[in-house]
């Protein structure tokens, strides 16, 4: 019995099919070699994202506990102004800071959050980069916003800025704070 293709016209087949996998192989390999790339990059923007977001939240917090300790006093604030402040200082304003994450950063008014040693702020591209080191130190405005109706607190808004190792990567939050005093009476302990 005789095959329909001699074994000569065969020749090459095995060469072609060869060719033509390697070929689809090699582009499923770039493929994958390129979305790592990607991957990597966008973890590290997630990465510098949540950075600028810790940094906005340390300088709130520091914020809530300059309230809270009685440095705000008993005024309604001060019309506040250019330059920034020291955190040692600190500030109430009484213009409230509206739309902040709209304002260009970093803003120019407020304080400027005392950030820990382990903070390394370096704010020019030379400088040492990693973990800890920031573009611009955080900053804070405490808005007065006036007495609670009961008259028994005080109200302030509290606006704060952070950044990542670039200048490019900066967050805003943004509380409502309330300081109040309270007596109980313990039945004449």
């Amino acid at each position: 019995m005789r095959h329909a293709y001699p074994r000569e016209a065969q020749r090459g087949m095995v060469l072609v099919t060869a060719l033509l996998l390697l070929i689809v192989v090699t582009i499923l390999a770039v493929g994958l070699f390129r979305s790592f790339g990607l991957d990597e990059k966008i973890a590290g923007n997630v990465r510098e994202k949540h950075r600028a977001v810790n940094a906005a939240e340390t300088a709130e917090e520091y914020a809530e506990w300059w309230l809270a300790s009685g440095n705000a006093g008993p005024g309604t604030g001060i019309t506040c102004a250019p330059p920034l402040v020291s955190a040692a200082t600190g500030e109430v304003c009484s213009n409230v800071l509206t739309n902040a994450a709209s304002l260009p950063m970093p803003w120019l008014t407020g304080v400027t959050y005392a950030a820990p040693p382990s903070m390394a702020i370096t704010p020019t591209n030379g400088g040492p980069t990693g973990q800890n080191s920031f573009y611009y130190p955080p900053t804070f405005y405490i808005s007065y916003l006036g007495l609670t109706p009961n008259g028994l607190g005080t109200l302030y808004q509290i606006d704060a800025a952070g950044y990542a190792g670039s200048p490019d990567t900066a967050a805003v939050v943004e509380s409502t704070y309330l300081v109040q005093q309270s007596v109980r009476d313990l039945g004449g302990l």
